[in-house]
């Protein structure tokens, strides 16, 4: 099994390399569903020897995009590129949830520069998951990351046995949302080779005036993970 851990420092990184992650997914803004993150950050991640997969997202509130997001996301994607990232993870959908030319653009130009491109959870606000998933092969992504068209994927684990057993020969079909020691094997269970899943919790802090929640990387959470498919 392949894990990637989604995380948003160096700590996360860190504890990636610990227990044998074969990748991380970087992100900011955990709490919007991840942003892009900044630069300083993938090349940190990166020096830890981890391979980064960012996140482009550069606003929060949904998926649809237009010319200028996507000049936006080019820029970020040659930043990540620069700063030593190995892999980009966007997902553009149109105004009637189907998945948007656009990333066409996008996903060329990321190979381009050899990195690996994933579709991320964009994908479970499509309305015809069928089709969409065709759509996403041919526009060349190397993985799609997905809950099933669910909140949490252990609601949504038809869908992905149905993209698994009938797609997972064309593109790495990668579960991911509300992972976690409990139901890891029942995913696993239906034939993926990747698990992707977030690692953190409340560092017990005090928050104060809006600024958000202080946060810890969880090193049980992996670990229990991982031990589970030694």
């Amino acid at each position: 099994m392949n894990f990637e851990i989604c995380t948003d420092s160096v700590e996360g990184a860190l504890a990636a390399v610990k227990y044998g992650a074969k990748r991380i997914e970087l992100c900011a803004a955990l709490s919007v569903g991840g942003l892009t993150p900044n630069i300083g950050l993938v090349k940190a991640c990166s020096n830890t020897g981890i391979a980064v997969n960012a996140i482009v997202r550069h606003k929060e509130g949904g998926f649809v995009c237009n010319a200028d997001d996507v000049l936006v996301m080019k820029l970020d994607i040659k930043s990540i590129k620069d700063a030593g990232g190995k892999g980009v993870v966007f997902g553009i959908l149109t105004v009637d949830h189907a998945i948007s030319e656009l990333n066409r653009e996008l996903c060329s130009y990321a190979k381009s520069l050899g990195l690996e491109v994933t579709f991320h959870r964009a994908f479970d606000f499509v309305k015809d998951y069928k089709s969409a998933i065709k759509k996403v092969i041919e526009m060349g992504f190397d993985r799609l990351l997905t809950s099933g068209l669910k909140p949490k994927v252990v609601d949504g684990l038809d869908v992905i046995t149905y993209l698994q057993e009938n797609h997972g020969h064309e593109i790495e079909i990668q579960p991911g949302s509300g992972v976690n020691p409990q139901n890891a094997l029942k995913i696993a269970a239906t034939g993926i080779q990747n698990l992707h899943f977030t690692a953190r919790k409340s560092s017990g802090g005090e928050t104060n005036l809006g600024m958000g929640e202080l946060m810890e990387v969880d090193e049980d959470k992996i670990k229990d993970i991982v031990d589970l498919f030694k």
